[in-house]
């Protein structure tokens, strides 16, 4: 899932203490940027001075706004910027001179992990959110954040008391010497519009079956990251399978790309193959492998270089 150039297979079986997953920390890998957003959004234009843009902040109760001109996003002015200007004695000045151009954005149809990548890793407030083509959709705070996650707290809960039964009961009721039940995902290369799909989609799966919530966040969690992996390292695509058993589920990988050079390497946090671009994508942070054993009872991973990866993940029920 890591660029490889190297002579012989390289392996790996890890086995620990697992990682107890939040709901809320589930949460932030399964919800989209734009069931939290707040799709209202105040603008104001580059023409208008700083005290135009005091009133406006003042009669909306908002702290920054996008900066647009002819529909087209140009900046972002914050109520920092305000108070500079103020203190300067520059009330006169437009907004135009005072805001910050350049300005990172969110695609409204992004996991909301990546807004908190993003809000770590630049030390944001706000960030605009668009539409795959470009259009100024919402704006998305960190409040927006925990308003939202909370929310869907509350909707999750009454979901899982009408949805829930019992796993073990479809698998009583089948006679056989092993039984298990077979979930297979296809993930296309650099999808990520379709990222975290799968991940949901097996989620979802284990909450109709009635699996423990603890089971089933770390799970979310691991297969979202071994997603994510696919999307960004396959060249040819790759593959989730996850068999579920009375006892223990067990999910794998598949990677048809390049392979791992150096295991160890990849295995250390912060340590990423991904470009530039996919970074500010606010993918490929370099925690992937490790959030996966973290959550996983026993994680195996084979690399074979020219040929792909192979990650198997582990937990017991």
């Amino acid at each position: 899932m890591t660029s490889a150039n190297v002579r012989e297979n390289k392996s790996t079986e890890t086995a620990g203490r697992c990682l107890e997953v939040s709901k809320l920390q589930e949460l932030v890998y399964e919800l989209r940027i734009e069931q939290v957003m707040t799709r209202k959004v105040i603008t104001v234009s580059p023409d208008h001075t700083m005290g135009q843009l005091k009133e406006a902040l003042r009669l909306n109760r908002i702290s920054g706004a996008p900066v647009v001109r002819d529909g087209e996003m140009v900046g972002i002015i914050s109520i920092e910027d305000l108070i500079k200007a103020l203190e300067a004695g520059e009330i006169d000045a437009t907004v135009g001179e005072k805001m910050t151009g350049g300005v990172q954005t969110i695609f409204a149809d992004e996991s909301v992990i990546q807004a908190v990548n993003k809000f770590g890793q630049h030390g944001f407030g706000r960030l605009p959110v668009v539409s795959r083509d470009g259009k100024l959709v919402g704006i998305l705070t960190q409040g927006d954040v925990a308003r939202g996650l909370l929310r869907q707290l509350e909707i999750d809960y009454h979901e899982e008391e009408i949805h829930r039964y019992r796993a073990s009961h479809i698998f009583e009721d089948i006679v056989s010497d092993q039984t298990g039940l077979i979930l297979r995902y296809k993930v296309q290369p650099k999808d990520f519009v379709h990222c975290g799909e799968a991940a949901s989609k097996l989620k979802r799966a284990l909450e109709r079956l009635g699996a423990k919530p603890a089971i089933v966040r770390r799970l979310a969690v691991a297969s979202y990251e071994a997603e994510t992996n696919l999307v960004i390292h396959t060249t040819k695509g790759g593959e989730l399978i996850a068999e579920i058993q009375p006892d223990k589920i067990r999910v794998v990988a598949t990677d048809y790309g390049p392979g791992i050079a150096d295991l160890e390497k990849a295995m250390q946090p912060g340590y990423s193959t991904a470009p530039d671009w996919i970074r500010e994508l606010g993918f490929g942070a370099g925690m992937g492998l490790n959030n996966i054993k973290a959550c996983s009872d026993v994680m195996n991973l084979d690399s074979k270089p020219g040929i792909g990866t192979r990650l198997e993940m582990i937990i017991h029920m």
